[in-house]
């Protein structure tokens, strides 16, 4: 049983037990069975294309809700850049950050601010001699998920950092004991406002670290509506946003690369594109590159299952908005240009934690392999998904696991039939 604390999940009374869920996911983590949806947890990476193709609305992304933490004394909102792409005609961060005060929080600390930082961190990182490379991001926690899934041989290629949502948790608190010293630790809550159901994930499951300093985590569309309400009641918001054109383009696909300000960089969007682009890394295609940045979501961070706005539009408002910010408004004391701080270093690298192996031990795994393959010539390659599975190899794997019987395949019962139907008339002619 997975000790993983997913953040997607099945309204088993939704669903239609369509395939469309089976069909999308890349880890082949659904599969119909009872008419319903069945997701396994080992394999399940939280990217959240099931929620944004279910036409049914049975999957759902877990977050929480602001009124659980109306307890705390003291309310730090993280807003994540990807929010400020949500909103039409929006010139002035600080409509936002101000909104955000206006919505009951007590001080916003922006994730954009705190990328600017890993931006330059991660610069002096590559300058390193003893690093694997490319250096893989490790931002999106579906893409370090995945990794240590599916592509051990690339684990020890992701980028060691923690993430600009943990590091502006803490930087966040630390500014708020600076100027409240009467406050004490359980007193002061950080949320983050998400784009997507893997940062739920994450804070559940921290990436390189024991916990998470983020205490919550509020979905973008649940204080969307909130939020613009708030917005529209102020004219002339005070001058508080403290990021630039590098911390807002991190919403964007290829934001985090370009902030390298170096050229030898891949970026690619969308999780099926990005399980290409792992794969090429893993037989060695990309020589020369030394960073590459991937969003599990199409157009980068906008494109979360937890966004209003569609991603496109929205990253085409980020670029208006970008226009009117400085460079940077957030850079580091520089002594040596390789330097990262121990505290922004992970203290428990990733590990592969194998989900897709047949069997641990390798005579049986070869023969479970041989079994696959042949009841995989039995089907018909049609990839239909009838039979719950996503492909006719899947479903080969499922039988051979005892998930499955190969008559579920429609095409071997329609042959079945004929066969009986035949064999009945034969006997009736008699």
């Amino acid at each position: 049983m997975s000790n993983f604390k997913h953040s997607v999940f099945l309204q088993q009374e939704k669903c239609k037990g369509c395939t469309n869920c089976v069909k999308r996911c890349p880890t082949e983590a659904i599969r119909i069975q009872n008419g319903h949806s069945v997701i396994d947890e080992e394999r399940c990476i939280d990217c959240g294309e099931c929620i944004k193709h279910c036409p049914y609305k049975a999957k759902k992304a877990l977050s929480d809700k602001l009124e659980k933490y109306k307890e705390y004394k003291y309310k730090i909102a993280l807003p994540a850049p990807a929010l400020y792409g949500q909103f039409d005609n929006l010139d002035d961060i600080d409509f936002v950050v101000s909104g955000l005060l206006e919505c009951g929080f007590d001080h916003v600390f922006e994730v954009a601010k705190a990328a600017e930082i890993i931006s330059e961190y991660t610069r002096n990182y590559l300058r390193r001699t003893d690093i694997a490379k490319p250096v893989i991001s490790s931002a999106c926690p579906v893409i370090a998920r995945l990794i240590s899934k599916r592509f051990p041989y690339l684990c020890d290629n992701l980028l060691p950092i923690i993430p600009p949502i943990e590091l502006a948790a803490k930087m966040a608190k630390e500014e708020v004991k600076a100027k409240h010293p009467e406050l004490k630790d359980e007193d002061i809550c950080a949320i983050f406002i998400s784009p997507c159901p893997a940062k739920v994930s994450y804070v559940r499951n921290p990436i390189g670290i024991e916990k998470s300093a983020v205490d919550g985590v509020v979905s973008i569309s649940e204080i969307y509506f909130l939020l613009v309400s708030s917005m529209k009641k102020i004219v002339n918001p005070e001058i508080q946003s403290q990021t630039g054109l590098v911390g807002v383009s991190w919403a964007g696909s290829g934001g985090e690369a370009a902030a390298l300000f170096n050229d030898k960089y891949l970026s690619a969007d969308g999780i099926e594109n990005c399980i290409k682009v792992l794969d090429e890394i893993e037989n060695e295609n990309f020589a020369g590159l030394e960073f590459i940045e991937l969003n599990a979501c199409s157009g980068g961070c906008v494109g979360g299952a937890l966004t209003v706005e569609n991603p496109y539009i929205a990253k085409a408002r980020l670029q208006i908005l970008r226009r009117y910010l400085p460079v940077s408004q957030n850079h580091i004391e520089r002594t040596d240009p390789t330097e990262v701080p121990k505290s922004y270093i992970w203290d428990q690298p990733i590990e592969y934690s194998p989900v897709m192996q047949l069997d641990s031990d390798m005579s049986l795994a070869m023969k479970k392999m041989a079994d696959i393959q042949a009841i995989y010539e039995m089907f018909p390659h049609l990839d239909c998904g009838a039979c719950g599975a996503p492909t006719c190899r899947a479903f080969a794997e499922d039988v051979v696991k005892n998930n499955g019987d190969v008559s579920d395949c429609i095409f071997i019962m329609r042959e079945k039939i004929r066969e009986l139907y035949k064999e009945r008339e034969e006997n009736d002619g008699k």
